[in-house]
């Protein structure tokens, strides 16, 4: 039992921590955009921030299999924010 209460534990504060780091990059974003960088060279930036960041942690076979599915994701909208769903 207290597996699960710990399993629980650690995925709120994951959730939390996930939300938290949302708020982050959102700020940033904001200020930049504000400051006059293009949301076009922002996202570049961010993409390549984050593969070289999961690069450094995790080697690059590792980081190649996890982006495997991300065309398909995207084609699926799933990283679409402004859609009608029926």
């Amino acid at each position: 039992m207290s597996s699960q209460l710990s399993s629980i534990t650690d995925e709120k504060k994951i959730k939390k921590d996930k939300q938290a780091a949302l708020r982050y990059l959102l700020d940033a974003w904001e200020e930049a955009v504000y400051d006059g960088v293009h949301p076009d060279v922002l996202s570049s930036a961010a993409i390549f921030t984050a593969l070289s960041d999961m690069v450094s942690t995790y080697g690059e076979e590792a980081v190649a299999d996890m982006t495997d599915g991300l065309s398909q994701r995207i084609r699926n909208g799933e990283f679409t924010i402004d859609r009608i769903l029926q």
